[in-house]
């Protein structure tokens, strides 16, 4: 019997990662980040949100505050945005720092790896805002016929 490493047990699970099976992780990592709080807080944090006046930093990520975030993101509840944002800090989406200030300063900003999802989902977002009329009409026409 031929004993295998951890490199090669590794390797050997990343290859069986299939989204189609029920069981495997990645399907829930799909889940996650489909979430419509975490597409807009990738976008808010890479280039898509709109910047303070004079900033220089416009189509650049960077890192945002917990309140910028708040308030940026209509409709989203404090609770929800907090869940959010630990659940991408657990997959090591985003980095919280913490300075200490008075009152103390929280801000969000992508990792690598965060980055290279935003680059994903960036186009997920464009594509909605440019078909969005499209989407609508054929809603619309779907509707008149089906009733």
């Amino acid at each position: 019997m031929a004993t295998t490493t951890a490199a090669q047990q590794r390797a050997q699970a990343k290859v069986a990662y299939d989204a189609f099976v029920a069981a495997c992780p990645s399907r829930r990592l799909l889940d996650r980040i489909s979430d419509k709080w975490v597409t807009l807080i990738l976008s808010a944090l890479g280039s898509d949100a709109p910047h303070r006046p004079g900033a220089d930093c416009a189509g650049e990520p960077r890192a945002m505050r917990y309140s910028e975030l708040l308030r940026l993101l209509a409709g989203v509840s404090q609770k929800m945005l907090t869940q959010t944002l630990r659940s991408l800090e657990r997959d090591g989406l985003v980095t919280r720092t913490v300075t200490p200030t008075v009152p103390v300063t929280v801000s969000y900003e992508l990792t690598d790896l965060g980055l290279s999802l935003y680059e994903m989902t960036r186009g997920l977002k464009s594509w909605a805002e440019r078909h969005m009329d499209e989407v609508l009409a054929n809603r619309e026409s779907y509707d008149t016929r089906t009733t």
